[in-house]
């Protein structure tokens, strides 16, 4: 049994996405199907629409940021009910066996997890996002959403969220630390949100003072344009933790010279070309230069907690369906404070 879901759809790279159906399952023993309320357009689905990266599978239907209700499942879940409000990210399923999925990180199953879109389903059909009205996702790769957030501010949580909560726990951001982040769109608002909640003292480091007064209240303590080069000799060996969310082209060496002897910069961005580093950047003051991507299904609902218990939520521009291809034109002009997010009320059928 399938039914129907509006959707909208790229149909080859350099097409506009345009309004569809696809066909969704009924919940198997252990699915719950989701009644999608609203999904945050992440750079990652403009990457992917259009094309820029290599094995997209057209049509595809893109969108790892979701946020809705349960509306039905199967007779054997139990760790969520219809009516659960509940959430989605960047996977839905994994081997479950390696040691990476037993340990709880599942982004990192040894077999290769199932990307919510643009990937092959246990069922063998290729997986659709949430750029739709529906989805059906195993119980144990839902999220529960706390009542403490309201959906269209949990849904970028789900990969923004996750994306910068992974690495500043990770690296013991926290009280005495000091926490530089790199950029202040949709992933850098909420790294210095999370970061402040965590305790740090926070550092924005963006191409221009425009945004200033934003990050200074969301908790962040000082602020630096990059494009002047009296920043960088100011904050030399200052931070014990940098997290870079952009996607441009670095120079990495200056960013390391602002690290503590035995700091780490963490890259969550994707920058197009491979880095550029000496040796001596790192070995010169025990520095570290290290990736990180979203976390696992246990980090996930840990991150979604912490946020409700301190009022957490991404700073989000509502928009229908109908301004999609809009958005993704504003998104790669940084005209967006801080994430789109798709009401998927409006989604029309063609």
């Amino acid at each position: 049994m399938t039914i129907t879901a509006k959707a909208f759809l790229a149909l080859s790279p350099t097409a506009p996405l345009q309004p569809g159906t696809i066909e969704r399952r009924e919940p198997c023993e252990f699915e719950v199907r989701i009644a999608i309320k609203f999904t945050g357009i992440c750079h990652s689905d403009i990457h992917t629409a259009r094309g820029d990266w290599a094995g997209v599978r057209y049509p595809v239907v893109v969108g790892h940021e979701i946020a809705g209700v349960v509306d039905a499942v199967g007779a054997g879940v139990t760790r969520h009910a219809v009516g659960d409000r509940v959430g989605v990210g960047c996977f839905v399923d994994s081997c479950r066996e390696c040691a990476n999925c037993l340990a709880g990180e599942e982004q990192h199953c040894l077999e290769g997890s199932t990307s919510t879109y643009n990937s092959v389903g246990r069922d063998g059909q290729a997986t659709a996002g949430g750029y739709s009205t529906s989805i059906v996702v195993d119980e144990n790769f839902v999220l529960a959403i706390p009542d403490g957030i309201t959906l269209e501010a949990a849904a970028p949580l789900l990969c923004a969220g996750i994306t910068m909560f992974s690495p500043l726990r990770n690296w013991g951001a926290g009280p005495g630390k000091r926490v530089a982040i790199i950029g202040m769109g949709g992933l850098g608002h909420m790294g210095v949100k999370i970061a402040a909640a965590l305790g740090a003292d926070v550092t924005v480091l963006s191409q221009s003072l425009r945004k200033k007064d934003d990050a200074l209240g969301m908790g962040a303590r000082d602020y630096y344009a990059t494009s002047d080069p009296a920043a960088f000799n100011a904050l030399r060996n200052s931070f014990d933790l940098i997290i870079n969310t952009v996607s441009a082209d670095l120079d990495v060496e200056e960013y390391l010279s602002l690290l503590a002897v035995g700091g780490t910069m963490v890259m969550v961005g994707l920058p197009p070309k491979p880095l550029a580093l000496r040796t001596w950047a790192l070995a010169g003051f025990r520095r570290n230069l290290a990736g990180s991507k979203m976390g696992g299904i246990r980090q996930t609902q840990e991150m979604l907690d912490f946020c409700a218990a301190h009022g957490l939520g991404a700073e989000v521009e509502v928009i229908p369906a109908s301004k999609i291809n809009e958005a993704f034109d504003r998104v790669l002009a940084s005209d967006v404070r801080y994430r789109f997010v798709i009401d998927a009320g409006t989604f029309q059928a063609p």
